[in-house]
C-alpha cells in the first residue's frame, strides 16, 4: 500500500490508500466509519495506524478492497493537498551509509573554504579522493535530527538568512512499524513499516563552520521546512529489494544525479540492530539512509539558486517535489 497523509479543501487532515495510478486517494477514516470495520481511532492519524500494528493495516486492506468503488471515499489527489506523510516522526535520525557520498563530500566542505579560487579549487578536485575513515567500516554513523521541523511534498522550503549556500540531498528511509530493544539484524525487518522519500536540505556554509566543532551538524540542517519527507509511505510488502531501487535527482527539470539506492555501507536492518543496542527504539521513528552518491551539490559543486524546484525520485517509491526560496519572496 501507498499511504498518505494528506488536507482536504474543506481543511481537514486525513490518512488514505494512494491508488489509481496515484491520482486518487482514499479515505480510510471514513471507510471505517462506513462500514464498521476496525477501531477508528487507527485511522485518525499516520502515527495512529502505525502503532495499530498488523491488525492495522490489516483493516486498511480490507476497507479498501471493500469500498475502492464507493465515489464517496475517495478524491483526486489534485484536490487535496499532500501532507509529509509522517508531519511530526516519534523521532528522526539519519545515516551516512553511501562510501562514495562520505568521501566526495569531505572534499566538497574543503572546496567551500576555498571561496572563489578558481585554481586551488582546480588543484584540489585533481587530487585522488581521500580513502574512506575506518570508523565508517567499524559500525554505522547516525545523527539525531529535528523532528518538529517536517515538510512534505510540494511545500516550499524557505532559505534560511544566514546561509548563502543551499544544497539538496537525495535520500530515503524506513519507518519503524514496531517499538524494540536490543533488536537482531536478523529479526530487524519485523519492525519496519515501510519506505519513503528524504530531502535533507543542508545549508552548506553554516555545516562547514560547525562540523569542526565535532558535535555534528546543527544550524546546517536544522531550519523550519528542512526535513523533507513524502510523498507517501510505501509499505514493505511492496519492495522486496529496497538496496537495488533506482534513484534521481532533476533540479529544474534538469538532471543532477543518476544512482541507485545499491551500497549502503550497513543496510537498514543493521541500522536497526545498532541503534536499539540498550535503547528502545520506538514506532514512527524515521530513519534516513544518508546521502546517496553524487546525490547533493556538495559532491558535484553545483548548489541551489533561489526558486530552485528539486525532485527526488527514487523506483517504486515515487517522486518527491518541492521548491526552494530566499525568506521574502
Amino acid at each position: 500500500m501507498k499511504l498518505a497523509t494528506y488536507k482536504t479543501a474543506a481543511g481537514d487532515i486525513s490518512v488514505g490508500i494512494v491508488h489509481a495510478d496515484n491520482s486518487r486517494v482514499f479515505d480510510l477514516h471514513a471507510a471505517a466509519g462506513k462500514s464498521g470495520i476496525g477501531n477508528l481511532d487507527r485511522f485518525t492519524s499516520m502515527i495512529a495506524l502505525i502503532e495499530g500494528g498488523d491488525a492495522a493495516l490489516a483493516d486498511a486492506s480490507e476497507l479498501f478492497k471493500r469500498h475502492v468503488g464507493d465515489a464517496d471515499l475517495s478524491v483526486a489527489i489534485t484536490d487535496v493537498r499532500l501532507l509529509s506523510p509522517l508531519p511530526r516522526p516519534t523521532q528522526m535520525r539519519d545515516g551516512m551509509s553511501y562510501e562514495i557520498h562520505i568521501r566526495q563530500s569531505s572534499r566538497g566542505i574543503r572546496r567551500l573554504a576555498l571561496g572563489g579560487d578558481e585554481q586551488a579549487i582546480a588543484a584540489l578536485d585533481a587530487e585522488p579522493l581521500p580513502p574512506l575513515a575506518d570508523v565508517y567500516k567499524q559500525l554505522p554513523i547516525y545523527y539525531i535530527t529535528n523532528r518538529m521541523i517536517v515538510s512534505g511534498p510540494e511545500d516550499t522550503v524557505v532559505w534560511p538568512d544566514y546561509s548563502k549556500v543551499m544544497d539538496y540531498e537525495l535520500e530515503y528511509g524506513v519507518i519503524v512499524g514496531k517499538s524494540g530493544k536490543d533488536i537482531s539484524a536478523a529479526n530487524a525487518r519485523d519492525h519496519i513499516f515501510g519506505y519513503t522519500i528524504f530531502n535533507d536540505f543542508s545549508a552548506r556554509d553554516q555545516q562547514a563552520k560547525e562540523m569542526p566543532g565535532w558535535l555534528g551538524p546543527a544550524k546546517g540542517k536544522s531550519f523550519d521546512g528542512a526535513n523533507v519527507l513524502g510523498p507517501w509511505i510505501v509499505t514493505k510488502d511492496e519492495i522486496t529489494d529496497p538496496y537495488s531501487l533506482k534513484a534521481s535527482v532533476r533540479v529544474n527539470g534538469e538532471l543532477r544525479c543518476e544512482s541507485s539506492t545499491a551500497g549502503m555501507l550497513f543496510s537498514f536492518e543493521k541500522l536497526l540492530a545498532h541503534m536499539s543496542q540498550g535503547e528502545t527504539v520506538h514506532a514512527g521513528e524515521f530513519i534516513g539512509s544518508g546521502t546517496i552518491g553524487n546525490g547533493c551539490g556538495l559532491e558535484t559543486g553545483i548548489f541551489l539558486e533561489d526558486g530552485d524546484v528539486i525532485e527526488l525520485e527514487i523506483e517504486k517509491i515515487g517522486v518527491l517535489k518541492n521548491k526552494v526560496v530566499r525568506r521574502g519572496k
